[in-house]
């Protein structure tokens, strides 16, 4: 478990690097509440535009990890080449929605002022490195369930390396680079996702993993793509539906103002730092609990999740400690003492979601482990019950001091609480969900499933 949780670790963390250098440069250097607001929604949409392959990429791991756990090489080599077709197919479909569709994304969302066109144009400059986004997603999931996680790692090391020495060139005009600000920022970001695509094509070209990619192979073959869409559907919805959900849950925060806007942003951003061990173990327990019920042993299959969660959630209990108890040297570490207005928004949001840590290991966890095993309609059924009967009616109830209701005339009168009212329901939700994730584990259908 530990062999393939903490390359992965590392890789989140490389993953989530990129983010934090743009947040960071945006904050110390271009300084304007706007800017960060903007950077704010990119963060969603970096995580929009890989949800977009979330059914190929999940679907991927399920099946190799399971034909590789049931020793048919030649078979998971075959449902790579599927997913990878899939993926690009897919791909022309994302891109065509990042480029026309980014103008009418940025309204939807509410962005005010000065923020909505910086984003628009972030957008635009991010459409053409889809299929790379692509090759990133849908290549490392296929390793992944080979059992490689240390591939994706050294990827990422690359990604962040780029990333961070042109993001930052193009933004201040340090050394050869031009002075392009907010523009050299997403360039940075475009290339280095770019040269991630690559690397990926490059090592499933050469070989790794057992998994080789031959282009006399790419033939479409659609019982394979039936098994791989078959689990990954549910799987890719559940994802898409949890990002709509976020991004509903970001436009209510944002017709707050520009001001909550940017502390929902930067909290968003230290609280990301959490998912790292999350994520890290939701893989583990995917690539385990695939592996060990494609090797018919359904009881170690268990365990492993179960150690998953142990281990990953101790880790993510310390993070709300340090989150409770260090709020305020976190958030200085990307404002400084230039903005106190937004530091006072942004603490309590660090503090409140502490307490949220073990029932968001349990969540994340467990739904990776379900995954691996194939079973991904359950963790779609939470995510309905949690976002559409939780977190986004709690938002408008808790955030808004009226609540108009289209096409009556009707207003609800709310709380106020403003962004922090926001976050207590984003914290009742993920207590839910892991409640119910937990009953599905141990009621111990997902061991029967077909993959």
């Amino acid at each position: 478990m530990l062999w393939l949780a903490g390359p992965v670790l590392l890789e989140q963390l490389l993953s989530l690097l990129v983010g934090l250098v743009d947040t960071w440069i945006t904050a110390a250097i271009l300084e304007k509440d706007a800017h960060l607001a903007a950077i704010g929604l990119m963060a969603y949409v970096l995580w929009l535009i890989p949800s977009m392959f979330a059914a190929v990429a999940i679907g991927a791991t399920a099946l190799v990890a399971r034909l590789i756990g049931g020793r048919d090489a030649e078979m998971a080599n075959r449902a790579m080449h599927q997913a990878v077709l899939v993926g690009g197919v897919f791909s022309v479909f994302a891109t065509c929605v990042v480029y026309w569709g980014g103008g009418w994304f940025v309204r939807a969302m509410q962005l005010q002022g000065e923020a909505a066109p910086l984003a628009t144009t972030y957008l635009l400059m991010l459409a053409p490195v889809v299929p790379a986004i692509m090759l990133e997603q849908v290549g490392i999931a296929c390793l992944r369930g080979a059992g490689d996680t240390v591939s994706g790692f050294v990827v990422m090391s690359c990604v962040n390396v780029v990333n961070l020495i042109v993001s930052l060139g193009l933004t201040t005009g340090w050394g050869p680079f031009p002075n392009w600000g907010w523009q050299g920022l997403a360039i940075g970001t475009a290339l280095s996702h770019a040269l991630g695509g690559l690397l990926i094509l490059l090592l499933l070209l050469r070989g790794r993993a057992g998994l080789k990619l031959r282009w006399r192979q790419m033939l479409p073959d659609a019982d394979l793509i039936s098994r791989l869409l078959r689990v990954g559907a549910p799987a890719g919805v559940d994802i898409m539906a949890i990002l709509f959900c976020h991004l509903w849950f970001v436009a209510i925060i944002n017709r707050l103002g520009v001001l909550p806007a940017a502390a929902h942003s930067l909290g968003i951003r230290i609280e990301s730092l959490a998912y790292l061990p999350g994520t890290a173990f939701q893989v583990a327990a995917a690539t385990l609990a695939g592996q060990f019920l494609g090797a018919g042993q359904p009881q170690r299959a268990g365990r492993s999740i179960l150690q998953a969660c142990a281990v990953g959630g101790g880790v993510m209990a310390a993070a709300g400690l340090v989150f409770f108890f260090g709020a305020d040297a976190l958030t200085l570490i990307f404002l400084g003492n230039n903005r106190p207005e937004t530091t006072q928004l942004t603490v309590p949001l660090l503090q409140l979601v502490a307490f949220s840590m073990p029932s968001l290991a349990l969540t994340m966890i467990l739904t990776g482990g379900l995954r691996g095993a194939g079973d991904t309609r359950w963790p779609l059924a939470f995510t309905f019950i949690g976002y559409l009967c939780i977190r986004i009616p709690g938002a408008y109830w808790l955030a808004w001091e009226e609540i108009p209701i289209p096409a009556t005339g009707l207003v609800i009168q709310g709380w106020g609480w403003g962004v922090l009212g926001a976050w207590v329901a984003m914290v009742a939700d993920v207590s839910l969900r892991s409640l119910l994730v937990t009953a599905r584990f141990w009621q111990g259908g997902w061991k029967k499933t077909r993959v």
